[in-house]
């Protein structure tokens, strides 16, 4: 099958000759200055000063819990998660969450509301009915959780270890959207990458999330894996788009088996050629784009009057490590193993070894391993990137105004970098907007690159995945 070049998916033409020859490792960009450039000098004092200016601003809270666990790996995860059948082992997570939970919200002014939780993994659903009743009515005991209708309250979900009866509790318990991780529905695929999943049950969460009141579901698919084949590929895209998810992640599969343990039971000569995972891709492109999917930057879509789509039309999409979110106007909070924070202008991370998490709630306090204040400089690129990840472009006068510097002089330099792309018609700049054109939406991070300064200014660049292969 020859590679589609002009498939125009609500912004994205697809061009595949322009997007192979600049696929390249680059940031996700959930954060800038991004979480490699963390460092342990960070630490709780920097963290309760951030709290108390971001209590001064009083934006409201967005709560991000980390689930580590899950039943059985899957040999793609590059996920920070403990592999164990043990469920009993989410009772004691529950218990040191709620500690965690329980030296923190005092820090927070009580009137500041929280707008958006979401639990991630790992499997969240690891936890059972019981445990995850505990943890909300703990959480919600402790802080202000905000009862408007436009609160966002997810959970990502494994469809083979969830019940019909399960996503009733979910519900009862107050969330209103659900990810679903899908990836693929080919067979041949799913025992490559240890993921047996029949299409009926997955179809069968999605109803009942409707069913129960939810207002948003999601889909994840993944391109590139083992054994995967455009028919086959074809197949789960309609399938999916048949049952109409309101929103779909369609994330390249980085194999990166040095970094992570599980992926090295993959072999290489089963993965798709480079020419075969670009078709994988311009066929999920073709199909979403022809069923009505609007694209929103990145891996994902949404249909057109979904949230998403709703918030980049209106200009407050926001982009954060919880992915694409309609609360730009809120500090985050992570709680668990690995979780990360922003609040004010600091990052902060948990630690990402479960043993050396639970030591440090032990030990009562902020649980903090490493994280980084940020600068003037850096609080006027994390804009820049934000601004440019959401909505593809940037105005860089209006930008720089607001900072006090001259766009044209301050980046001077980023602009010269700027201008490869330019002359493959990937970005433009003109009258001080730098905007990704229809073919450079699939790089935006490549565009967002010629702005990071610590890419520059790196000894040995962070290994990142590939921006599209």
């Amino acid at each position: 099958m020859p590679l589609p070049t002009t498939s125009n998916a609500l912004g994205w033409t697809f061009d595949a000759d322009l997007l192979r020859r600049h696929d390249r490792p680059g940031p996700r960009y959930t954060s800038y200055p991004t979480a490699p450039h963390f460092h342990d000098g960070y630490g709780q004092a920097q963290f309760c000063a951030a709290v108390a200016r971001s209590n001064a601003v009083g934006r409201p809270l967005s709560l991000y819990v980390h689930v580590p666990y899950c039943s059985s790996p899957c040999f793609y995860c590059g996920c920070n998660r403990v592999i164990s059948r043990d469920r009993s082992r989410g009772e004691h997570y529950v218990d040191q969450l709620l500690i965690e939970a329980d030296w923190l919200a005092p820090l927070f002014a009580r009137e500041r509301e929280v707008v958006q939780l979401h639990l991630g993994g790992g499997t969240p659903n690891f936890l059972a009915s019981a445990q995850l009743r505990r943890l909300m009515e703990g959480l919600q005991r402790l802080f202000n959780f905000s009862q408007g209708s436009a609160r966002d309250f997810s959970i990502e979900l494994d469809p083979r270890s969830v019940s019909v009866d399960d996503i009733a509790t979910l519900a009862e318990l107050g969330f209103n959207r659900a990810s679903l991780g899908v990836q693929d529905f080919d067979p041949a695929v799913q025992q490559a990458i240890n993921r047996v999943q029949a299409v009926d049950e997955t179809m069968a969460i999605i109803q009942a999330c409707r069913d129960n009141g939810m207002r948003s579901v999601n889909v994840d698919l993944i391109y590139g894996l083992p054994l995967q084949t455009l028919a086959g590929f074809g197949r789960t895209l309609d399938t999916v788009i048949e049952a109409r998810p309101d929103r779909l992640a369609i994330y390249g599969y980085a194999h990166l088996p040095h970094m992570f343990k599980a992926q090295r039971q993959i072999q290489d000569r089963d993965l798709p050629d480079p020419e075969q995972k670009l078709a994988l891709l311009g066929l999920a492109v073709e199909r979403l784009s022809a069923a009505g999917y609007q694209y929103i930057g990145m891996d994902h879509f949404a249909l057109p009057e979904e949230d998403l789509s709703r918030a980049q039309r209106a200009g407050s999409l926001h982009r954060n490590f919880m992915g694409y979110t309609t609360h730009a106007d809120s500090d985050l909070l992570g709680l668990g193993v690995s979780a990360i924070s922003h609040i004010d202008s600091s990052y902060s991370q948990n630690p990402r070894d479960l043993k050396e998490w639970e030591a440090k709630v032990a030990e009562g306090g902020v649980p903090v391993w490493r994280g980084l204040e940020l600068d003037s400089d850096d609080m006027l690129r994390a804009e820049l990137i934000q601004q440019l990840m959401c909505h593809g472009k940037v105005d860089g006068h209006a930008l720089a105004r607001h900072h006090g510097v001259d766009f044209d002089l301050y980046f001077a330099d980023e602009l010269i970098a700027l201008r490869h792309l330019q002359d493959d018609g990937l970005a433009s700049y003109e009258q001080g907007v730098v905007a990704a054109t229809a073919q450079g939406r699939p790089l935006l991070r490549l565009i967002a690159m010629c702005f990071d300064r610590y890419l520059k200014a790196a000894q040995q660049p962070a290994r990142y995945s590939r921006a599209i292969g």
